[in-house]
C-alpha cells in the first residue's frame, strides 16, 4: 500500500476538522511542488546515453536524472522545428490552432508556397507561467524564447518574473555567440569575456532556485544549446577529437531513395567533436541546476522535466549528429524529427529508473504541471495530464497528430502524421500520398504497409483529416500556376 505523505495528512486533517485558516494556508503552500523544466534546442532522441548505450556524447547528469525518475521511450515534440513546439509547451495546444506551424519567421519556399504562418504566440494565450502565477508561484525563464517578434511577446510579459536572455532570435547570434560577452538585449548584466553560455544560464537558474527555495517556483531553463552555430569549449572539443580518432567507419551516406524522396546526405555515425562538446557542456549545466536543488533542500519537492524541441540535426547545416535507427531529423515528420528525449522525475510519483512506452507529447507539459499544482484548466487545450503514466499506468490516449505545411531548412518535406497505438500514418502535402508504418516492428519507418492494410489507412486518414478540419489547418498554396493537393474541405 502506498504510504501517505505526513504533510498531506496534516493538511487533510486541518480541512476536515476546521483547523486554523493561517495554518491551513501555510501547509497548502508547503504541498505545492516546484517545477524545473529543461528544454534543449535540437537535441536528438539518440543524443543522450539514457536512450543510446552507444552514444558518442557523454551525458552523465541526464543519465542520472533518468535513473532517478522515469524515461519515456515514445515521447514527442508537437512539431519538427522549434517555435511551434515551444508554443505547445507553453500553452498545452497544438501549434496548428494558431497557424504557428514553422519556426518564427520561417518562409522557405519549394515546389509550392508554404501555408500562411503566424510568427507570434498570441497575447491572449495563457502560458504555463501565467497559470502558476495565479497560484502564487515565482517564475523564471532563461535562454531561448523565439516566440515573438517584439518585447510585448517576451517572457517577462508572458508570466515570467525573470527573463535572462529570451527574445526574438532563434540562436545565439550576437556578440561572441556561445562565449561572452553575449550582447543579448535581454541580459541586463553582461557576462565576462569568455564565459560559456550554458554555464551562464545554469548559474542564473541556480541563483533563482537558491533565492526562492522557501516558496513554490517554476524555473524554465531553455538552452540555446545545441543549436547552430557549432561552437564548443576548447577543452571539450579536444577531448572528443581524441575520442573520435579511435572510431572508424563512414560518417555520411546517401539515404536510400524511398517513395520518391530526393537523395540527400545523412549523417550515419556520431563522431562530430564540436557537437559532442556542446552536448556535454549542456549536460554539465543540467548537473549544476540539479545539484542546486539538492543544496537548497528542495529536490524532494521539485518536479523535474527534461526534453527537446525537435529531433537532432542530421540532414543539413553541418549535419552534426546521427539519429539512427530513427529516420530523418530536424525538419522532418519522420521519427528522427519528432521523437525526443523525455525524462520526468516526480518525487513520490515516479519510480526511480523506470521507463514508459506511453506516447506523450510537448502539448502535455502544461496540463501536467497545472494539475500537479492544483490548477483546474478552464480553457480548451489539447494535451493531457500524464501523471497516470508517471505512476506506471496507461493514458488511454486516442491519437497524436502532426502538421507541418512547410519546406524545412533541413530539406524536410511538407507533411502530416497521426499515431494511433503503434501505427503511424504519414501524409505528403504536395501530392497526398500516404505511408503506413508499424513503429513497434519498424522504428526506422522503412517498411511501408499502406498497400497491405488499406482499411487501417482509410480509418487513420479519416481521423487525421477530421483533426485538420477541427483546427482549421492551413495547407500549401499554389505557385507558378501549380496547385498542390489538399484534403477535402481544406482552404
Amino acid at each position: 500500500m502506498r504510504y501517505l505523505n505526513l504533510r498531506f495528512v496534516v493538511a487533510l486533517l486541518a480541512v476536515v476538522f476546521g483547523g486554523h485558516s493561517t495554518m491551513s494556508k501555510a501547509t497548502a503552500a508547503e504541498e505545492q511542488p516546484n517545477f524545473v523544466v529543461f528544454l534543449v534546442d535540437d537535441l536528438g532522441y539518440m543524443d543522450v546515453g539514457a536512450n543510446n548505450p552507444n552514444c558518442f556524447y557523454e551525458t552523465p547528469n541526464i543519465d542520472n536524472l533518468a535513473k532517478s525518475g522515469m524515461r519515456f521511450t515514445d515521447g514527442y515534440a508537437a512539431n519538427p522545428v522549434c517555435s511551434p513546439t515551444r508554443y505547445s509547451l507553453m500553452t498545452g495546444k497544438y501549434p496548428t490552432r494558431v497557424r504557428a506551424t514553422n519556426f518564427f519567421s520561417g518562409k522557405r519556399g519549394g515546389t509550392f508556397n508554404p501555408a500562411p504562418l503566424n510568427s507570434n504566440m498570441p497575447l491572449d494565450e495563457i502560458t504555463v507561467a501565467q497559470a502558476l502565477k495565479g497560484k502564487g508561484y515565482s517564475t523564471f525563464f532563461a535562454g531561448k524564447w523565439h516566440l515573438g517578434e517584439s518585447e510585448e511577446y517576451y517572457p517577462q510579459n508572458r508570466g515570467f518574473d525573470v527573463n535572462i536572455g529570451g527574445h526574438t532570435k532563434g540562436g545565439p547570434y550576437t556578440g561572441g555567440r556561445y562565449f561572452g560577452p553575449f550582447k543579448n538585449p535581454q541580459m541586463a548584466v553582461e557576462s565576462p569575456q569568455g564565459e560559456h553560455l550554458p554555464a551562464r544560464l545554469s548559474r542564473e537558474t541556480s541563483a533563482f532556485i537558491k533565492k526562492n527555495k522557501d516558496q513554490p517556483f517554476l524555473a524554465y531553463l531553455s538552452f540555446y544549446s545545441v543549436h547552430t552555430p557549432l561552437m564548443g569549449r576548447p577543452d571539450l572539443v579536444e577531448k572528443y577529437r581524441q575520442k573520435a580518432a579511435a572510431i572508424n567507419g563512414e560518417e555520411f551516406a546517401d539515404e536510400e531513395q524511398v517513395f520518391g524522396d530526393k537523395p540527400r546526405e545523412v549523417r550515419i555515425l556520431q563522431k562530430h567533436a564540436v557537437y559532442a562538446a556542446m552536448v556535454e557542456a549542456m549536460d554539465q549545466a543540467v548537473g549544476k541546476v540539479l545539484q542546486q536543488l539538492e543544496d537548497s533542500g528542495v529536490a524532494d519537492k521539485t518536479v523535474v522535466m527534461f526534453t527537446s524541441d525537435n529531433g537532432g540535426l542530421s540532414t543539413s547545416e553541418g549535419s552534426p549528429t546521427s539519429n539512427l535507427p530513427l529516420r530523418g531529423g530536424k525538419g522532418w515528420v519522420y521519427e528522427g524529427g519528432i521523437r525526443e528525449p523525455w525524462i520526468v522525475r516526480f518525487p513520490g510519483v515516479t519510480k526511480a529508473g523506470s521507463t514508459s512506452a506511453e506516447p506523450i507529447c510537448s502539448i502535455d507539459l502544461f496540463p501536467t504541471i497545472a494539475a500537479s499544482a492544483g490548477i483546474t484548466v478552464q480553457h480548451e487545450i489539447d494535451g493531457v495530464d500524464i501523471r497516470p503514466a508517471l505512476e506506471g499506468r496507461s493514458l488511454n490516449r486516442d491519437a497524436l497528430f502532426w502538421h507541418y505545411p512547410h519546406y524545412s531548412n533541413q530539406g524536410g518535406i511538407p507533411g502530416g502524421a497521426i499515431r494511433q497505438g503503434n501505427f503511424k500514418l504519414f501524409e505528403r502535402y504536395e501530392d497526398g500520398r500516404v505511408h503506413l508504418y508499424d513503429l513497434e516492428a519498424d522504428i526506422g519507418e522503412a517498411n511501408d504497409l499502406a498497400s497491405a492494410m488499406p482499411d487501417r489507412v482509410q480509418q487513420m486518414r479519416s481521423r487525421l483529416h477530421a483533426w485538420y478540419q477541427s483546427l482549421d489547418a492551413q495547407f500549401l498554396q499554389p505557385k507558378d500556376g501549380k496547385t498542390p493537393w489538399k484534403p477535402d474541405g481544406a482552404k
